[in-house]
């Protein structure tokens, strides 16, 4: 597969030795480079690249506003934040970012962020619709929450449930639980509501999560989990449980 690749930083020396690295990358394709954010949109409309390696602290428009803007394009390059700060990680990542690199990177390093474009991109290849199709929505696969030092990766289909701490949500992986900066409704639409149900405005569970639905005798009901939790339904999302079960 060959990626074409365009590199946008506004130091001339980190767009050099990022090229270096590229040409020592055979699936990589260089398509172009750009030293600010509003020349980057302008070529990344024009050239559609299958991945923009992007630094994050540049002036006037930087790298998170220039994601933000090629997601209002339509556009859906892949995206490697490539930069000297951590602290943009995790508002990287919710801008669905395949990868986030610290400079100076290394080829190795380099290696393994392609791998993942790759896969990405062999699993969203696009497929050939009617013009009258519906868009289906993009439903989120997977989440990088932060850990001590590091970043983890947690697919979607390995989270049980979803319990909301005021500005952050704790996501329940099996016995281990990570703490992700978002609110529980915005979370909510990035959710396939075919694998996920919200039960109550603080908690979402996956659906083959729920073992059984019961009530206490005075209109209260639960939801009984497979790891021996239990929730209480909101009188809200009671509808959801109900459509859950087809009535």
């Amino acid at each position: 597969m060959s990626i074409r690749t365009m590199i946008v930083d506004d130091e001339p020396l980190a767009v050099e030795r990022l090229q270096m690295l590229c040409a020592r990358e055979p699936r990589i394709a260089l398509v172009g480079t750009a030293t600010d954010g509003e020349a980057a949109l302008r070529l990344i409309e024009g050239l559609k690249p299958d991945l923009v390696m992007l630094d994050i602290a540049m002036p006037l428009l930087d790298g998170i506003g220039v994601a933000r803007a090629v997601g209002r394009m339509g556009l859906r390059p892949a995206i490697i934040f490539v930069t000297a700060f951590e602290g943009f990680a995790v508002e990287a990542f919710d801008l669905a970012a395949i990868d986030y690199m610290l400079k100076p990177v290394a080829h190795d390093r380099l290696t393994r962020a392609i791998d993942r474009v790759e896969a990405a991109l062999r699993n969203h290849a696009p497929e050939r619709t009617p013009l009258a199709a519906e868009p289906q929505p993009d439903w989120a696969e997977e989440f990088w929450v932060p850990h001590r030092s590091e970043l983890i990766r947690i697919a979607t289909d390995q989270i049980d449930r979803i319990e909301a701490e005021r500005d952050y949500m704790r996501l329940h992986v099996g016995t281990h639980s990570y703490l992700l900066h978002q609110t529980i409704s915005s979370l909510e639409e990035r959710l396939d509501p075919q694998q996920f149900v919200r039960l109550h405005r603080s908690h979402i569970v996956r659906r083959d999560h729920i073992a059984r639905l019961r009530h206490d005798g005075s209109g209260v009901w639960f939801a009984a989990l497979t790891d021996g939790n239990e929730i209480r339904i909101g009188r809200t999302f009671l509808a959801n449980a109900r459509a859950m079960t087809g009535r």
